[in-house]
């Protein structure tokens, strides 16, 4: 199998890929995907419809990829492209794919040169969805959409944020980086979390202080973000509660914001009780001041600082551990500045967790980085040791360990 690269060496087969752009205005942003294509080193054949060359034209499209650019069924007729572009691709990503383009390959309309490559292609297959918020919402394209996921094809969900004009609202495209990433795993073969819901908690929760400060920790969300982008290449339905996360947002999950341990605590039940697995990256803070002052607290004339009470938050993961059903699992981190084996055997037991990600912290560890180096335990006693990896390769091998334990599922006839 040849695998999609970006940032280290390709492998010496290039990957064939397919770039299918629909029209739409989120059509410009596909020239930045196909240079994280071609910057990988591999080959990539743009076939944009009728309607994406109003906004990008087939210049740009072919000096980009250093290809010619084809858009009619007639051009070289003699090769027959219809047929051969979907043949001999390893990777098929539309995007933008319009509320249009997803009705016809949904129902196996041919009546241009990128829907018959869609019908031709054995190879893995991703939608990158962008249009109005309406139209994505509207009953028919969720049926549609079901209908390709239920085939095998990746279709992602699209971004929150600013759409054409003013509007606002579920639609935008996902950040092209993010569309990478979910077709190289596609091209793995990695769509083992297809059909499940999951929850990732992600981030640092805050305990005000008063109007101005608050009790903290250095999490970044990284390592939460991470699980999430992976999740949803591989084909799982996420849902990411952010607790004051800055980080662009993974692309095809959907967000819930948070900003206390109550308030996480709050969502994490809310989600977890529909979900397959929860997964609590998140740093909740142990401790929250007894009472929140209502006025910012001043300096006293005596230099003197004013006590304050702390009270315990309550254990999220314990509590998630303690209503969980069977066949849901629970994945509980360890963050530790000493002990870390030990303490997290103690809180794989009183949690009730399924898995437990260890990992050593402190000032300039592993808080901010971009790798991360964790200890995976399972309930049944044993331990994978991963070394410093990218926290994306991070989130892979938890969720490798992840699969391996759940349950199969069941078609609706009661057969797995």
């Amino acid at each position: 199998m040849t695998e999609l690269t970006h940032g280290g060496q390709p492998k010496a087969t290039p990957v064939e890929v397919v770039l299918g752009v629909c029209g739409g205005i989120a059509a410009y942003k596909s020239c930045e995907l196909l240079r994280l294509f071609t910057e990988s080193g591999h080959s990539v054949r743009v076939v944009p419809t009728a309607a994406a060359l109003k906004f990008v034209g087939a210049p740009t499209w072919a000096a980009l990829s250093g290809r010619p650019v084809a858009t009619e069924v007639w051009d070289d007729a003699h090769e027959v492209p219809h047929v051969r572009i979907g043949r001999h691709a390893d990777l098929v990503v539309v995007a933008p794919a319009t509320a249009d383009m997803l009705a016809k390959a949904a129902h196996g309309i041919a009546d241009d040169l990128l829907t018959n490559t869609l019908l031709t292609a054995t190879c893995p297959v991703v939608f990158a969805p962008a249009m109005h918020t309406e139209m994505w919402e509207n009953p028919a394209t969720q049926a549609n959409v079901a209908l390709l996921r239920s085939r095998g094809f990746v279709v992602i969900e699209p971004a929150v944020g600013r759409l054409t004009g003013a509007d606002t609202g579920k639609g935008r495209l996902p950040d092209p980086q993010s569309i990478f990433e979910v077709a190289r795993h596609a091209l793995a073969g990695k769509h083992d979390l297809a059909g499940r819901r999951v929850v990732v908690t992600a981030g640092g929760t805050r305990e005000p202080l008063d109007p101005v400060r608050f009790l903290g920790n250095r999490s970044s969300g990284k390592q939460g973000y991470a699980l999430a982008r992976t999740a949803v290449a591989r084909g799982a339905r996420v849902t990411v509660i952010a607790a004051n996360v800055t980080l662009s947002d993974p692309a095809g999950a959907d967000i819930v914001r948070v900003g206390t341990t109550e308030e996480l605590r709050k969502a994490a039940l809310e989600a977890f009780s529909s979900a397959d697995v929860i997964v609590m990256a998140a740093a909740p803070a142990d401790f929250r001041p007894a009472v929140v002052a209502a006025k910012k607290i001043k300096k006293t004339d005596s230099g003197t600082p004013p006590t304050i009470e702390l009270v315990t938050n309550p254990d999220i993961a314990a509590e998630l551990g303690a209503a969980k059903r069977p066949g849901q699992l629970l994945v509980a981190f360890a963050a530790e500045t000493h002990d870390a084996l030990a303490n997290a055997r103690g809180k794989l037991v009183r949690k009730r967790a399924d898995l437990i990600v260890i990992n050593e912290v402190g000032v300039d560890r592993v808080f901010g980085a971009d790798s991360n180096t964790v200890t995976l335990l399972d309930a049944d006693g044993g331990t994978t040791v991963l070394g410093e990896l990218p926290k994306d390769d991070v989130a892979d091998a938890i969720w490798d360990a992840i699969v391996m334990r759940l349950d199969p599922l069941v078609d609706q006839g009661g057969t797995a």
